[in-house]
């Protein structure tokens, strides 16, 4: 295979593949001279699983020379620098060494440390990487939060990487000879899969996927699978299944040319029907069954907003970035037992209770799912009819949650996202913004933040702040000129 320059190997697709086994076959070839493994030769080890890989040295005489091996080596998991080993070079003549044992035994210690590894820990293990074409701190800034996010889904992160790049390669985003890297390093560390920040385009998953037969995820995917784990409702799961399916659609690949051709033969027209494109029509039908569905639960939502627009009664919405504590926030102001956790998306499905302003009257007062920096469009466009509650609103809250050092761009992230909902008419609307979490910030820091006209420092936990935030409400509404229903039940406050 190949000539004096170059070794061309063939594609051995998944002969003999396993995550605790080798693939089974192992590389012999020459090099011109007194010349090393090379960085390809040991990457193919590697990417390949190769059993071994040998250089025999070819002398001008034509007579072999040295002999130069490595095979791949089972103290990895991050206790060695390599993902191989050396042997020591020798003359053909000189090598005795029954190879079928050596490598029974060493595939026989690869598998035995996977399987401690696995029994362990059986959660997924995951490298996050990545890459910016700006600052580098500011993109570990991001993996911080994409950790969390992995973190929430079960997963743990064996170790980070950040590539800063002029442009983003368009078919491996990070630059080919960096995905190799990036997969020996996952096999060195026992990674399951690799997780990229940005959302991959669906030829760089092809690209990608080819390279390695590690799972390939990247935020979206991530960030659907919580909404998965989390909705409870039934309008809240067919709201992400919406969202997983239009994320899917583009990114369908034929796997396995095996059985593609199913609606032709004898008699009929053509070759039929490919099962890629079965594949795609299915998910395009359930797509617009899904469509159907949330129009339908979207109709409904506006019947109901006629009725408490009728009657008067001002709603008052909470918005924030994920984890802001706007649950905690609600449960505090109308003494409710809605779930809550420290976790991201903990609470996904709209909650409404009523809450007492001053002067004896009510309000009502709306949760909503909590947003995130690039919330993926899909999510978006599927909780459409979710996020229409609030153009009814009266008041806007906009909690933030005060102890995070990067409180500012998130604030910024959800008035983007605001922003960004065309078709609602959210820009006149009165916002208040609301920094929770008092209790866990400094004494400097509460002295800087304080309370100004535009915003209040409350905490959720320890109830600091919270006769100033209802009584900013009741005045703001007020100031809107907003009738109050009277109490027709004796609802209190903590």
């Amino acid at each position: 295979m190949g000539d004096a320059r170059q070794i061309v190997l063939p594609d051995l697709k998944r002969q003999r593949v396993a995550e605790r086994r080798f693939r089974g076959l192992r590389c012999l070839h020459t090099h011109l001279g007194d010349e090393p493994l090379t960085r390809d030769d040991l990457t193919d080890l590697v990417l390949l699983r190769l059993d071994a890989m040998s250089a025999i040295e070819a002398g001008e005489d034509g007579l072999p020379g040295l002999v130069r091996t490595a095979y791949l080596s089972p103290s990895t998991n991050g206790h060695s620098k390599a993902a191989w080993e050396l042997m020591e070079p020798a003359p053909p003549s000189q090598i005795d060494l029954d190879f079928v044992d050596f490598i029974t035994e060493l595939e026989n210690d690869f598998a035995r440390k996977r399987g401690e590894l696995y029994r362990a820990d059986r959660r997924e293990r995951a490298i996050l990487v990545g890459v910016t074409t700006g600052s580098v701190e500011a993109e570990k800034e991001r993996l911080l939060e994409l950790a969390e996010l992995a973190r929430v889904s079960d997963v743990v992160v064996l170790d980070t990487i950040v590539q800063r790049r002029p442009k983003l390669d368009p078919r491996y985003l990070a630059g080919k000879g960096k995905i190799e890297e990036l997969v020996i390093r996952s096999l060195q560390e026992g990674a399951d899969l690799i997780i990229f920040d940005q959302t991959l385009q669906p030829n760089q998953v092809r690209s990608i996927s080819a390279a390695t037969d590690l799972k390939i995820l990247d935020r979206t995917q991530i960030i659907l699978d919580i909404f998965a784990r989390r909705a409870q409702s039934r309008e809240g799961k067919l709201q992400v299944e919406l969202a997983q399916l239009r994320y899917m659609l583009p990114r369908l690949t034929e796997m396995d040319t095996a059985l593609s051709r199913l609606t032709g033969g004898i008699g009929g027209r053509g070759p039929g029907e490919t099962k890629l494109e079965m594949d795609r029509r299915r998910v395009r039908d359930r797509i617009a069954r899904l469509q159907n569905e949330i129009q339908s639960i979207r109709q409904k939502r506006g019947e109901r907003r006629k009725m408490r627009v009728s009657r008067g009664l001002p709603i008052v919405t909470l918005v924030g970035y994920t984890n802001a504590g706007k649950s905690s926030l609600l449960n505090r102001l109308t003494d409710s037992h809605v779930a809550v956790g420290s976790r991201m998306f903990e609470t996904l499905d709209p909650t409404s209770r009523r809450l007492r302003v001053p002067v004896e009257r009510e309000v009502l007062l709306a949760d909503t799912v909590g947003f995130i920096r690039e919330l993926p469009p899909e999510l978006i466009e599927a909780f459409r009819a979710t996020l229409e509650e609030i153009e009814t609103s009266s008041l806007i809250l906009h909690v933030v949650d005060a102890s995070q050092p990067d409180c500012s761009e998130r604030m910024a992230a959800v008035v983007s996202i605001l922003e960004g909902l065309e078709g609602l008419a959210l820009n006149d609307l009165p916002r208040l913004v609301v920094y929770n979490k008092a209790d866990l910030l400094s004494p400097e820091a509460r002295t800087e933040l304080g309370s100004g006209s535009g915003h209040v420092l409350v905490s959720a936990v320890t109830g600091e702040g919270i006769e100033a935030l209802v009584a900013r409400i009741g005045a703001l509404l007020k100031e809107r000129g907003k009738p109050y229903e009277a109490l027709s039940s004796p609802y209190s406050r903590r």
